[in-house]
């Protein structure tokens, strides 16, 4: 009963766990949708949100934005030349696309971009509405992935193409010049969210691409929950030509393009001298042999490092003359050997039965030990050198490549924006795309568009006792953690509650550790059943019982109660009815009383047997 009760305690408090979890949650949905957009009333009965979704309509300057919400492709162009560096049978961009909704957590009216194919070449751009030229407004970059089937190895990035008099998106290929590349990708395991930007060469007017330094965050949950994320690349000219790249509107990487960019973007002043050689005499050894030092004398090199052990003795019974290993007696040659083919046929090997009750069969050798006094081939020992010199290096001289770009935040202009990706992985979803200059005009995009997804996600996520069965279903060993985390709790319960129980297991230990006189309990439980049956039998023997005495003791107080009560009857007040009522009442408790006296009186032993034989004669 106490562990069940333990056990609906430990139930009650779980569930007051997630109702409170299921209260923060419905609060978090609750202030997101006051701020953000109406919804319409939700069926209590219905496990997801319904939401009246609007495309959503940018506010302010947008160079680029695409809802892809009339179900089609208009704007977009498919390519249809060639990846430059594959083999012609797969360097064809023939991966496909479509326009649909979301598989899962999807809004009524509201679609995105897909890409189909697997193991397939993709290849799409668009026009942006005007081209963006890098001044001194900022530059915001944003869209939604969704890998709606995880990723194996693939990419979802996009490029802003770069402003060229002779752009043609149906020939947009891998090779197509692009100012900035930008979005998640993974193979394998590694994760990576790029921000690549190509940077002109003042002096040579080369391009050179610029990566910025890894996020310090984790991707992989990002990459594998098959959730909608928002991606945002923010771009400003000052202060230091900083970036940052948000996920979800969460900052997971920033900088500044001067300093956290590989390579950098203005090259060392100085450089190592090509024509630089080190010295012939140039000496790099920290330690040299110490040329003063001598072999002892009593160092011998050709000890060898193992030798027999002169202690040791041939056990007793070892038989020298019986083989380890034997013919096997019961083998019989196969019918198809071949001789002439196969050769002299041998039984195979079995272990030599006589070697089994002994300590060894064949010849005895003494086993091997380290030798006492080996010492090895003679070294001198190292000491420092006087003509150490250092690491040579070669004499810097002044970096002819050198200049300095102090804005590289002013690259150049691009005026379109494509995807051009190979995957193995299909089905990865990309939607709701604007390129502008203002912060508020892209959170006012997100909240209209992928602030609705990310609530219908929220509303009809699992509870917390479904991810954890999820997650044990893939570890199985995480069951071991939930029964400790579950078990430590209401062993410490049960210690605390209920230590008597524990106190009295361990009595008997205890006597023994402090050593204290603890009687013999069966000896004196013994001794008191014997006094117990010396009583009694004295007592038969007197013809008194204790059972008898307590008889009569009980005869005598109702004789007592019954003058008492005939003397109140006698003295009180009332009508002669009462009194005959009384009287009544205690002649028959008197008559039940008899009968109850001649019932114990015939079963009991003694001296009673006269007065029951008499009792018996008169009635």
């Amino acid at each position: 009963l106490k562990w069940n009760r333990l056990w609906l305690g430990f139930l009650l408090l779980m569930a007051a766990v997630m109702a409170e979890l299921e209260g923060d949650d419905d609060a978090e949905v609750e202030d997101f949708k006051e701020t953000s957009f109406e919804s319409d009333t939700v069926d209590s009965t219905e496990p997801s949100f319904k939401i009246t979704y609007k495309t959503p309509v940018p506010v302010g300057e947008v160079f680029f934005s695409e809802t892809f919400d009339d179900g089609t492709l208009e704007g977009w162009v498919l390519s249809e030349t060639k990846k430059g560096d594959a083999d012609d049978e797969i360097a064809k961009y023939d991966g496909k696309w479509e326009v649909e909704q979301l598989k899962r957590n999807e809004l009524s009216g509201d679609k995105g971009l897909v890409l189909k194919s697997k193991a397939k070449h993709h290849a799409i751009a668009a026009m942006l509405q005007k081209p963006f030229a890098f001044d001194e407004k900022p530059l915001i970059v944003q869209y939604e992935v969704n890998f709606q089937d995880g990723i194996d190895c693939g990419g979802a990035y996009i490029k802003l193409v770069s402003k060229t008099d002779d752009l043609n998106l149906a020939n947009f290929f891998d090779r197509t010049p692009y100012t900035i590349m930008f979005g998640p990708d993974k193979c394998g395991e590694d994760y990576k969210l790029h921000f690549i930007i190509r940077h002109k060469n003042p002096r040579t007017g080369v391009f050179e691409e610029k990566h910025a330094k890894r996020p310090d965050v984790d991707l992989k949950k990002l990459y594998s929950d098959k959730t909608t994320h928002l991606y945002t690349l923010e771009l400003v000219l000052m202060p230091g030509n900083g970036f940052e790249i948000l996920i979800d509107q969460t900052v997971v990487n920033k900088g500044n393009l001067l300093e956290d960019m590989t390579p950098p973007i203005n090259p060392p002043k100085e450089v190592d001298d090509p024509n630089d050689k080190k010295p012939e005499d140039w000496d790099e050894r920290p330690k040299i042999p110490d040329p003063d030092a001598v072999k002892p004398e009593d160092w011998d090199e050709d000890a060898p490092a193992k030798i027999e052990d002169p202690n040791a003795i041939k056990p007793e019974g070892w038989l020298d003359d019986e083989p380890e290993y034997i013919p096997d007696p019961n083998a019989e040659k196969p019918e198809d050997w071949d001789e002439e083919m196969d050769g002299e046929w041998e039984a195979p090997q079995v272990p030599n039965q006589k070697c089994e009750t002994v300590p060894g069969c064949g010849e005895w050798k003494k086993p091997m030990i380290n030798n006492p006094n080996y010492k090895g081939k003679w070294k001198p020992p190292m000491i420092e050198n006087p003509n150490y010199q250092g690491i040579w290096k070669p004499r810097k001289i002044a970096n002819p490549d050198y200049f300095e770009d102090l804005h590289p935040f002013k690259m150049v202009p691009f005026s379109a924006i494509g995807l051009e990706l190979w995957s193995m992985t299909s089905n990865i979803y990309f939607d709701n795309f604007i390129i502008c200059s203002e912060k508020e005009v892209s959170d006012r995009w997100a909240a209209d568009s992928w602030g609705l997804k990310r609530l219908i996600a929220t509303a009809n996520e699992p509870g917390v006792l479904s991810q954890l069965m999820s997650a044990a279903d893939e570890r199985p060993w995480l069951w071991i953690v939930y029964v400790l985390t579950a078990g430590l709790p209401l062993g410490l319960v049960v210690l605390f509650c209920w230590p008597s129980k524990l106190q009295k297991t361990d009595s008997a230990a205890e006597s023994k550790k402090t050593d204290d006189y603890q009687p013999d309990v069966k000896k004196v439980q013994k001794q008191e059943e014997s006094e117990a049956e010396e009583e009694e039998r004295e007592e038969i023997e007197s013809g008194e019982t204790k059972w008898e005495k307590g008889h009569e003791d009980k005869i005598e107080r109702d004789d007592e109660e019954e003058q008492k009560s005939e003397e109140e009857n006698e003295t009180a007040e009332g009508s002669q009815e009462d009194e005959e009522e009384v009287n009544k009442s205690n002649q028959s408790l008197s008559e039940d009383e008899m009968r109850e006296m001649v019932f114990v009186m015939r079963s009991a032993p003694g001296p009673l047997q006269s007065v029951n034989k008499m009792l018996s004669e008169s009635s």
